[in-house]
């Protein structure tokens, strides 16, 4: 063979190995090995979360579908009334995120230093008249709740479903003389659906998770006082990681869906 024939095949060669070594990499993928690679998720570990008492049935709905997202992370829930939750975390209580009912004991904690960034409004609410299955008091306006007759549970002025009353009150020109006053909206609604009271003022979606355990008896005073719902990371995390993926989560299509679902409206 000739020395310039010689020359061509010898390239000719080369580019062939080279050609079937690059198809044989694009096959086996970025491995070393030969195994299609795939990005570690850097959520792993508990997430702890304080969240209101109002949102129970929806948080821990999520949490769960947060797990199977990330399936090294575990959620632990702190359900309570979002002015005890800022009590426990101005104390030093340990927790990755925190969701409260309303803006006011949110601004509490960011005042207190206890709050990583800004936080964010994910869900609204209203309140709403819960009576025992079959309304036995005949309870049929929030005026009614006034009536020395009628056994009226409500939250506690700190507590946001408090609040709320209290500005409905207001708004209405009713004062009422409840035979309790609850550190939670789940604490007023079980004294409802035990029968201890005639009628309870807490959110809507409480009453739609209720189901036929109690009865809603609307009063348009509700549509004056909305809660807003803020959700934030808490300085000094302990899980940074799972507290910004957590807040994501339920500020994404995810946690919307089940916001929806559950009766919370929206920002």
């Amino acid at each position: 063979m000739t020395r310039p024939r010689l020359r061509a095949a010898v390239v000719l060669a080369v580019a062939a190995g080279l050609l079937l070594s690059g198809c044989s990499t694009a096959a086996a993928g970025p491995g070393a090995s030969g195994t299609p690679t795939r990005s570690a998720d850097d959520v792993h570990g508990t997430v702890t979360v304080f969240a209101a008492a109002s949102l129970t049935a929806t948080f821990t709905r999520l949490g769960k579908e947060f797990e199977a997202a990330h399936p090294g992370a575990t959620v632990s829930f702190s359900f309570a009334g979002s002015s005890d939750l800022v009590s426990q975390l101005t104390a030093g209580a340990p927790a990755d995120v925190f969701a409260s009912a309303d803006e006011k004991n949110m601004t509490k904690a960011v005042d207190a230093g206890t709050i990583d960034g800004k936080p964010v409004d994910f869900a609204t609410n209203v309140l709403a008249i819960a009576v025992p299955a079959g309304n036995p008091a005949h309870v049929k306006s929030f005026a009614d709740l006034a009536s020395p007759s009628v056994k009226t549970v409500i939250c506690a002025p700190q507590v946001p479903c408090g609040t709320a009353t209290a500005a409905v009150e207001k708004s209405a020109g009713v004062t009422l003389t409840p035979v309790s006053q609850e550190s939670s909206v789940t604490d007023v609604l079980g004294k409802v659906i035990s029968g201890e009271a005639d009628a309870g003022v807490v959110y809507a979606t409480d009453v739609k998770g209720a189901g036929s355990k109690v009865a809603s008896v609307p009063f348009p005073e509700a549509a004056k006082t909305v809660n807003v719902y803020p959700l934030a990371t808490v300085a000094h995390a302990p899980n940074p990681a799972g507290a910004a993926a957590f807040v994501a989560f339920v500020t994404g299509p995810s946690g919307r869906s089940a916001l929806r679902a559950e009766g919370f409206g929206l920002p």
